[in-house]
C-alpha cells in the first residue's frame, strides 16, 4: 500500500479539493491495485501550498528564484515495513490557472503523480528517461481519467 500524509498550508486548497488527504488515499488505493505498484510499500508527504511558498522552496533547495508547479526531494528511509521515499511541494496558483483548459482533478493528478514518480526513482534529464516516465505518468493517469 502507498500512503501520503497531506499538509495543507493554503486555504485554498480546501475549496477546489474538501478532504485532500481522503482524495488522494482513494488514488493511491487504485494505485496499489495496479501491477506495476501493487507491492509497493511507500509512504511519502505531499504539501500543499502557494506560488511565494513554492518560490522560497525552490530558490532554497535548487537556487532557482521563480516559482514552480512541483518539487519533489526523494529521500529513502526505512521503518518497520514501509519505505519512506521523500516528500512533494505543489502550487496551488499553478494548478489553478491551468485547470481552466482541463479541470482541477486532472491537473493535481498529473502533478503529484511526477511528483511521486521523482520519489521512485524516474528522472527526464534526458530523452530517453523523459519517454520513460511519461509514458509512466499517462499510464497512471488512465486509471483516474479518460487521457490519451
Amino acid at each position: 500500500m502507498i500512503k501520503a500524509n497531506v499538509i495543507s498550508s493554503n486555504s485554498n486548497w480546501k475549496r477546489v479539493l474538501k478532504k485532500p488527504d481522503n482524495y488522494l488515499k482513494k488514488r493511491l488505493k487504485i494505485l496499489s491495485k495496479t501491477s506495476s505498484f501493487k507491492s509497493k510499500k511507500h509512504e511519502f508527504s505531499i504539501l500543499l501550498t502557494n506560488n511565494k511558498e513554492m518560490k522560497n522552496l525552490n530558490y532554497k533547495f535548487r537556487k532557482k528564484n521563480k516559482t514552480t508547479d512541483v518539487l519533489s526531494f526523494p529521500i529513502k528511509i526505512k521503518n518497520k515495513k514501509i519505505l519512506y521515499v521523500g516528500d512533494i511541494a505543489i502550487s496551488y496558483e499553478i494548478i489553478k490557472e491551468r485547470s481552466k483548459k482541463t479541470n482541477f482533478s486532472l491537473e493535481f493528478d498529473k502533478v503529484w503523480i511526477h511528483g511521486y514518480l521523482h520519489l521512485i526513482g524516474y528522472d527526464h534529464k534526458k530523452l530517453n528517461e523523459f519517454k520513460k516516465m511519461f509514458k509512466k505518468e499517462k499510464s497512471i493517469l488512465r486509471y483516474f481519467h479518460k487521457v490519451n
